[in-house]
């Protein structure tokens, strides 16, 4: 849920927080969770401002969410393959400028 809104452009936990029905506390607990997954990431304009944004791996887990419940899925070990494959498919722009 809170990876679905973050999907849709940065947002502050008392926004998810109204926009998903849940308690705030209960939001700033799964954000901070979120983070230390790397799925999320706090940005600006202050270091606590608490204004999140979606990471490429946060990205991806929106993305595979349906194999998440998936027993025979190893979910985190896939996220890592294939945030492995998107950034060895996109070009190196510092070998093109050389």
């Amino acid at each position: 849920m809170i990876l679905d809104r973050l999907r849709e452009g940065r947002n502050v936990g008392a926004n998810l927080a109204l926009e998903l029905d849940r308690n705030r506390g209960y939001v700033n607990n799964q954000l901070s969770k979120l983070a230390s997954l790397e799925l999320v990431r706090r940005v600006g304009p202050s270091e606590n401002g608490g204004l999140y944004e979606l990471t490429e791996k946060g990205d991806l887990a929106v993305t595979y969410q349906n194999l998440y419940k998936d027993d025979s899925v190893d979910f985190e070990s896939l996220l890592n393959e294939k945030l492995t494959t998107t950034r060895n498919a996109e070009p190196n722009v510092e070998a093109a400028e050389e």
